[in-house]
């Protein structure tokens, strides 16, 4: 895959302009674009996609769209994209309160070029509150909203888990659901509106289950005490013979049985389940019945039964798993291998529409599809306002 295809996917026909950010706001315009949406994402021109040193094949969220690098400093970068704005269904940023509109695009000014316009706002803290306009990171975030609290063993500190929380989950994910509601309304109503998704409401919406638990005495406010933070044994990751792990989750009593079953403790009690002053001696016994044979020999022994079992893979085992292989949940683009597409889909299926670009490597035929004429492309690029 060396050139842009047609566009295909359920969101085909749709146009979005991203300007450019890293982590969530990256995830988010590649979810979009792989989903068939023509997104182009716009950086700043001194920026050079943000300062990241990353070539950009193996910058894979990038993927499915092009990149173009504006001045946003000189008035005519301004008016390019305000331009974009015109003929597009919706813009979403990523900057800090307040940056946009110094900018001289905000979502007043956009929508005054396109009332159907919807405008995301992707932030840690959103646009409002004290901390509004303060800096962080996933790590921050997750912390404030409690669920790094919820994370770790019981006499441990919380763990980082990678940036999946924050930014890709409460960030990214609410983002897209957020905007394709708006789009949604927009077609009914005719008129565009603000999409605020702030990582720390979207972690704290994703807690909604714990809060419920807790108000009903079913969940401690503890660490590595509860049924799915590692206080119970049979939701739990094993250290195996060769150095390994491997993870358990058998909730249901059903598949507590099976677990039991495969670990030869005939003698441990399914009734008692969930009898939480049991549970440190069981993990114990779990923990030295799992170190007796290596991963993969717990995988076979598992293998069709309903003990709610996986082996805990390598990013680089996962690609080659049967399963995933089965699925295609891995792809390999230009060398790269990475996760393809999902939600799947089954009459309009999403595609990787082209593998990331550098700023600029596509600018003709990008702004052409996008309604300027080759005199004003040619003149950007002269005046310096459109990196070439």
């Amino acid at each position: 895959m060396s050139e842009r295809q047609e566009p295909r996917g359920p969101l085909c026909g749709f146009k979005v302009v991203e300007i450019a950010g890293i982590g969530p706001g990256q995830l988010c315009g590649m979810l979009l674009a792989d989903m068939g949406a023509q997104v182009i994402r716009v950086d700043r021109l001194a920026a050079g996609d943000l300062g990241i040193s990353v070539p950009a094949r193996f910058n894979t969220m990038n993927r499915s769209r092009p990149l173009i690098a504006v001045d946003l400093k000189k008035s005519e970068g301004v008016e390019l994209v305000l331009k974009l704005c015109a003929g597009a269904d919706a813009l979403y940023e990523g900057y800090r309160p307040g940056v946009m509109e110094r900018l001289g695009l905000g979502p007043d000014v956009c929508l005054a070029r396109n009332r159907r316009l919807v405008y995301g706002r992707m932030t840690g803290w959103g646009q409002t509150g004290p901390l509004a306009r303060d800096v962080g990171h996933d790590t921050n975030y997750i912390a404030l909203a409690g669920a790094l609290h919820c994370i770790g063993e019981a006499d441990g500190k919380p763990p980082l888990p990678l940036n999946l929380i924050g930014d890709f989950g409460g960030g990214a994910l609410y983002l897209a659901v957020g905007m394709l509601a708006a789009l949604l309304e927009a077609s009914r109503s005719g008129q565009g509106q603000v999409v605020d998704a702030a990582m720390v409401d979207g972690v704290a919406s994703m807690l909604t289950m714990f809060y419920g638990l807790m108000a009903q005495g079913l969940w401690r406010d503890e660490r590595g005490v509860n049924m799915l933070d590692g206080g119970a044994p049979y939701a739990q990751t094993y250290l195996t013979k060769d150095g390994k792990f491997v993870a358990v989750c058998a909730v249901e009593n059903r598949f507590y049985r099976d677990l039991l079953s495969g670990l030869g403790l005939a003698d441990v009690s399914p009734a008692d389940q969930q009898n939480s002053a049991e549970w440190p001696a069981l993990k114990r016994r779990f923990a030295e019945v799992f170190r007796s044979r290596t991963r993969d020999e717990w995988a076979e022994i598992f293998s069709g039964s309903n003990a709610c079992f996986a082996p805990v893979l390598s990013l680089q085992e996962a690609p080659y798993h049967p399963h995933n292989q089965a699925r295609d949940v891995y792809v390999d683009v230009e060398g790269v291998v990475q996760p393809g597409p999902s939600p799947r889909f089954s009459r309009t299926p999403s595609r990787i529409q082209s593998p990331p670009t550098e700023p600029g490597g596509d600018n003709n035929r990008t702004l052409l599809d996008w309604g300027l004429t080759q005199t004003e492309i040619d003149r950007l690029c002269e005046s310096g306002v459109l990196a070439s």
